[in-house]
């Protein structure tokens, strides 16, 4: 059989942005199940029935345990097609009856795809969809009888409102003695608030019942918004009990709801008029389940990146906290300042230049004769104590992000990994790498600075360690990278060491070799607390996974307006100016069934543009 597609291309594409959005976000544990009901509403029913209006209808038969919804089944069709049991859930296995000629559609993955189908007796325990074929029931028209809504079952419980969300017709099967159950109307009244086509089936109605129980079963149903639903009454029969293998309830007893299915069945346009009324309700419902579910997405988002800028601002503050502790000469302790004033000296540094620099010169000379010489304890020293800070103040940010979480978010924390509650593992060889680079990349930048012969003469007469050495002395005094002989905050020794570089670059050409060298350190410092701040993404990442609140908002909208305006043809009728306020109007109260409603009443029920 070839299937008639409606051409709603935009309130697909529209309607499947809705779904993957929802489908593709992390949202909170509390309603991932309703996110996953969506998806599953989406996929089993609304997309194929946007796609195809004209496929044939699916009725779900849903009830209570007990309530006769297989042995109804089998006495429609007068034939054995669903197994009814007396162990409850008295319906294990979904049955899908069909005609031959409707087969292929439902076996086909546009209805229900999460469900892998069997076409023979089947486990009656199984979780798949049986499909059965035969003649007895018209094309246009399937039934399925589901496993029961109130199961003791959990996944039979699921598995029925996963296939109650995914029918065109709802019949619903009671009996005088669950009618009025709070389980049954929960049910009901989301019928009602979706619009869909409803038939309720009062079954095993004895004498006495008769009395009150029907009259009372309409007045709930009014009192619901169901009072355009047809109720059918099927009375007890003791000798069958609705359970006695191989005989049916009486033809008579069913007839009226055997003649209202092939009616329907039969009927392309209530076909369709049903198949319309029913998706622009399922999409309406599933669209403002999405706008629930956005509020909750925003809250989760919005933890998500405090608790992100808090973990950022301890790590922000550890930054910070090392960059102060190699400025303004804090770094630089007394026995190192001593060492650097051995291997230097400070005599008549302000007396004349050339009497310092060859005094200056002597006293390196045993550095490269080889004799003891403190420079490299110089070195070590600056070294160790950058080392040190940049170690311990990761330790520290690493705990402190850890207390805070655990404070504000403790079921996180505990799944998290308690490594966190320590810098990296490796954190001393990064810390010590970053220093080595730093160091390189100072020395290179001494012998790209060093323009003339002049310039690189006294480098080599000095040595580019002491040099080297000098440039991260300046730095650790400087002020903000600010330096020249107004500042001396480190000490005597430390200003020599600037002066060395003075008497080789020039003034001004250290204020800038400062500045940069102050700047390289700091961008390294920067990049090895983002990393280690970045292990706490694992916390979070997971929760601000997929669409945006925003986007999902916005993919809301967008499928809202293909809806109104694509869904019925709103747009190909604009010879209807009065026609169109009313739809307006129906837009504006956020009822596509009113907007349904409005079309089918203006154009008529065989209007096929409707």
């Amino acid at each position: 059989m070839e299937w008639v597609t409606t051409q709603t291309p935009d309130v697909l594409e529209a309607v499947r942005g809705v779904r993957n959005a929802v489908a593709d976000t992390a949202l909170p544990v509390d309603v991932a199940p309703e996110a996953r009901a969506i998806v599953n509403q989406l996929d089993d029913y609304v997309l194929p029935r946007l796609a195809n209006l004209d496929a044939p209808l699916l009725a779900v038969i849903g009830g209570s345990t007990g309530s006769g919804k297989s042995t109804l089944v089998n006495a429609l069709l007068r034939e054995r097609v669903s197994h009814p049991g007396v162990i409850r859930p008295t319906t294990r296995q979904p049955v899908l009856v069909a005609n031959p000629g409707d087969a292929d559609w439902f076996n086909s993955p546009q209805v229900l795809p999460g469900l892998a189908r069997s076409h023979g007796a089947g486990d009656e325990q199984s979780t798949t969809l049986r499909v059965v074929e035969t003649h007895r029931i018209p094309e246009g028209l399937a039934l399925l009888d589901a496993p029961d809504f109130d199961s003791i079952d959990d996944q039979n419980r699921a598995l029925a409102s996963q296939l109650l969300a995914a029918a065109d017709l709802w019949i619903f099967v009671t009996t005088p003695a669950r009618y009025a159950d709070q389980l049954v109307w929960n049910f009901l009244h989301d019928a009602a608030g979706r619009g869909i086509e409803v038939a309720v089936v009062l079954n095993r109605l004895d004498d006495k019942a008769a009395e009150t129980v029907p009259d009372d079963l309409r007045r709930m149903m009014n009192d619901a918004g169901l009072s355009r639903s047809t109720v059918f009454t099927v009375p007890f029969v003791a000798d069958l009990g609705g359970e006695q293998v191989g005989e049916f309830l009486g033809e008579e007893l069913v007839a009226p709801l055997r003649d209202y299915l092939t009616a329907l069945a039969q009927d392309t346009v209530a076909r369709r008029d049903v198949a319309g009324k029913t998706v622009a309700g399922a999409v309406e419902s599933v669209l403002a389940r999405v706008e629930a579910l956005v509020g909750r997405r925003e809250r989760q988002e919005n933890f998500a990146n405090q608790l992100d800028e808090a973990i950022h601002e301890l790590y922000t503050a550890a930054n910070r906290h090392v960059i102060d502790a190699t400025s303004d000469g804090k770094l630089l302790r007394s026995e190192v300042m001593d060492r650097w004033q051995d291997v230097i000296g400070t005599s008549d540094v302000f007396r004349g230049f050339e009497r310092w620099f060859s005094s200056a010169v002597d006293k390196l000379g045993s550095f490269f004769t080889g004799e003891p010489a403190p420079l490299r304890e110089v070195e070590t020293e600056i070294e160790t104590g950058l080392h040190a800070v940049i170690v311990d103040a990761a330790e520290t940010a690493a705990g402190r992000a850890w207390s805070h979480t655990g404070a504000i978010a403790p079921d996180l924390r505990a799944d998290a990994d308690p490594a966190l509650a320590r810098a990296s593992t490796d954190i001393s060889a990064q810390a010590a790498q970053l220093v080595r680079d730093w160091q390189q990349a100072m020395v290179q930048r001494i012998q790209d600075t060093a323009g003339d012969k002049r310039q690189r003469a006294r480098i080599m007469s000095f040595g580019l360690n002491v040099v080297t050495v000098a440039l991260m002395l300046a730095v650790f005094a400087s002020t903000a990278g600010i330096t020249g002989g107004e500042v001396a905050i480190a000490g005597g020794s430390a200003v020599v060491g600037q002066k060395l570089l003075e008497t080789i670059f020039g003034e001004d050409t250290v204020r800038r070799m400062v500045v940069e060298a102050r700047e390289d350190l700091n961008q390294r410092l920067g990049e090895l607390f983002a990393a280690e701040r970045d292990r706490y993404h694992e916390l979070t990442d997971p929760l601000l996974e997929g669409a945006t609140a925003d986007q999902l908002r916005e993919a809301t909208r967008q499928a809202k307006r293909a809806v109104d305006v694509r869904l019925l043809g709103i747009e190909e009728k604009p010879q209807l100016p009065a026609v169109q306020e009313d739809v307006e109007d129906s837009f504006e109260r956020g009822t596509l069934r009113g907007l349904f409603d409005q079309l089918r009443g203006t154009f008529g029920k065989g209007d096929n543009d409707v």
